[in-house]
């Protein structure tokens, strides 16, 4: 047997440590909790994917009555970049929560669910995407979607 070590690196700041570019992804994911339909968790999360062309796609999370029927910020966000701009990666994905009349003082971490779309993201188009995830109190930037799931499942896991 042996043991295998992973370790992940984050890079934990504040707003104006960030370049201008990801200050204006963290306003957009910020804004974009605004858009979220969250009457059932009251936990409004907002996301801004920026493409390697520039532009800006912005995803809010929606639920659903049935609960399995809705979908969360960023993959709401990854899957509309994917349908309408399916040739040009996504070089960076912010993310924020509000809730209780507040945006969270710690980083929002995404789900299982989130980091898988993020990571075959990165992998469909074989380059890393960073993703920077909002606090108040700091903000966390991870340089890969990889570092979120380092362990994660692709195409060729299906291959025998």
């Amino acid at each position: 047997m042996k043991e295998i070590v992973i370790e992940t690196k984050i890079r934990a700041c504040q707003m104006d440590e960030l370049t201008p570019e990801e200050q204006e992804l963290v306003v957009i994911a910020k804004s974009q909790t605004k858009n979220s339909y969250c009457p059932y968790s009251k936990f409004h999360v907002g996301a801004a994917a920026k493409l390697d062309n520039g532009i800006i796609i912005r995803g809010a999370n929606q639920e659903n009555a049935a609960y399995p029927s809705g979908l969360c910020a960023e993959r709401s966000a990854l899957f509309a970049a994917g349908a309408n701009y399916p040739e040009i990666p996504v070089n960076t994905l912010a993310i924020a929560c509000y809730t209780d009349g507040h945006f969270t003082e710690n980083p929002g971490s995404p789900c299982g669910s989130c980091r898988q779309v993020m990571l075959e993201t990165e992998h469909r188009y074989g380059k890393p995407m960073k993703v920077i995830l909002y606090g108040e109190k700091e903000i966390y930037v991870f340089e890969s979607a990889a570092a979120l799931l380092p362990v994660g499942f692709f195409s060729e896991d299906l291959e025998g």
